[in-house]
Parts: structure tokens; sequence; C-alpha cells
């Protein structure tokens, strides 16, 4: 019985997806060659892949750079104020918001920056927050 439930579970879990598994792998070594990702640690190539998982928020608040505002006008101190009152999972979603991703991007996180505008409208309290994902760039109406 034991050699039984061997073979099968070598045929369930390797034989029968061998094919299917070489031609992936032919395709994806194709588009991204292995001799590239041989360069990178574990961990590194890891980290290119999935980006920052854990943040360090008021770094984040340190690199801002700020476009018609000065990092102590009112309107950059009260969005300051409501973000780092934020729970984990909601600054996470702003970050989405802002960059289309959750996670920063593999490079280091003190380069990451982006930028806070004031989009200058008529009536700011008829406007809305929006971003600019490609430049990283949030305008926040007064």
């Amino acid at each position: 019985r034991k050699e039984y439930v061997d073979l099968y579970v070598n045929y369930i879990f390797n034989k029968s997806v061998q094919k299917p598994f070489e031609d992936f792998m032919q395709g994806f070594l194709r588009g991204c060659p292995a001799r590239i990702w041989k360069i990178f640690f574990p961990e590194e190539l890891q980290l290119i892949l999935q980006g920052h998982t854990t943040f360090d928020w008021r770094l984040l608040e340190k690199n801002v750079i700020y476009g018609q505002y000065k990092k102590l006008d009112q309107t950059i101190r009260n969005f300051w104020t409501v973000f780092h009152e934020l729970p984990e999972e909601k600054k996470r979603m702003f970050l989405a918001f802002l960059s289309g991703s959750d996670r920063i991007t593999a490079y280091k996180l003190q380069c990451f920056r982006f930028f806070i505008e004031d989009p200058e409208v008529e009536n700011p309290d008829e406007s809305h927050p929006y971003a600019s994902t490609c430049r990283l760039i949030l305008f926040l109406p007064r």
C-alpha cells in the first residue's frame, strides 16, 4: 500500500504536471533569462519581485516634496495628522491609491518620494483628492 500511495503522489505532483511545467519554464526563460536572475540572492530577488512589505511612515512623510504647499501649511499638517492615525491597512490602501500598489518598489525606502500638490481649483470644498499614479502626485485641495 505504501508503494502505491508513493507512486500515486509522485504521479499527481510530479509526472502529471511535468510537460506543462517544462513548457511554462521554457517560455518564462525566453522572456526572463536565468543568467540575469542568478546574480541575485534569494532575499534580493524576493524584494525585487514583491517590493517592500514593511514601511516607516514617518520616513515617507519626511521624503514628500510639496508643490504650492509648505510643510507647515494647515492642510498639510491636517493631512499627516489624519494619515498617522489610520490603521496599517488604510495606510496601505492610500499607498495603492497614490502609486497603484500597496507596496514600495525594490529600491531603498529612503529614496521613495511622492509629491503633494494643490490642484488650485476655484472651490476646494467641492473638489476631492486625486492622484497621478504614474508621477506619484497626490493632488490635495486646500
